[in-house]
């Protein structure tokens, strides 16, 4: 079955096309997510959002890129509006603890995911170092970096995704390296 077909059936809300949709796509999904939130529980409540998003916005898929392309979409908006939502929270419990209205804050370890496909280090102090330096990247750098390095897509594919050029996508990703160099430098002097 071809992408157009395959488009049709799920704006027809046939239930084999959307049976077809979670076994191609769903892990799929779940690693993107997992690219920008690394903890596993986390990241399945994202790629569920992004599913959810998919079966009702289906019907508006023009199909001006390809749907994987803009399921990577969805998903990279989703785990950003998480992260952002995230430091919210974190800005306003520290706000609370400051003026004294102190809320007991988990300090269990959030990276509880360190076997994503994309990353493969010898220990997890490792992964949750490289994670928290990807965080600190700028947005622009952080979405780039993630989808060509930890996802393994390719320029072409990030280029289409966040729909930049590729030349933009080579000048992110420099300066995402760039940064990365000096906030690991920064953490392993901060480590000594």
């Amino acid at each position: 079955m071809n992408e157009t077909t395959f488009i049709a059936d799920l704006q027809a809300g046939k239930r084999e096309a959307y049976s077809r949709l979670l076994d191609e796509y769903e892990q799929k999904v779940f690693h993107a997510c997992l690219s920008f939130v690394p903890n596993k529980e986390d990241a399945e409540d994202i790629a569920q959002e992004v599913f959810v998003e998919v079966f009702k916005s289906i019907q508006n898929f023009q199909g001006n890129s390809k749907l994987s392309t803009w399921m990577y979409r969805i998903s990279v908006n989703k785990s950003l509006e998480f992260i952002r939502k995230k430091n919210t929270k974190k800005r306003f419990a520290f706000m609370q603890s400051i003026f004294g209205n102190d809320i007991p804050i988990d300090k269990t370890a959030y990276f509880t995911e360190m076997n994503h496909p994309g990353i493969l280090l010898e220990n997890k102090e490792k992964s949750e170092t490289i994670f928290k330096a990807i965080n600190q990247l700028p947005e622009a750098q952080k979405i780039v970096f993630t989808l060509n390095k930890v996802e393994g897509l390719s320029y072409k594919e990030v280029a289409e995704i966040t729909e930049k050029s590729i030349s933009s996508i080579e000048s992110l990703l420099f300066r995402a390296k760039k940064n990365l160099q000096k906030i690991l430098e920064n953490f392993h002097k901060n480590k000594m």
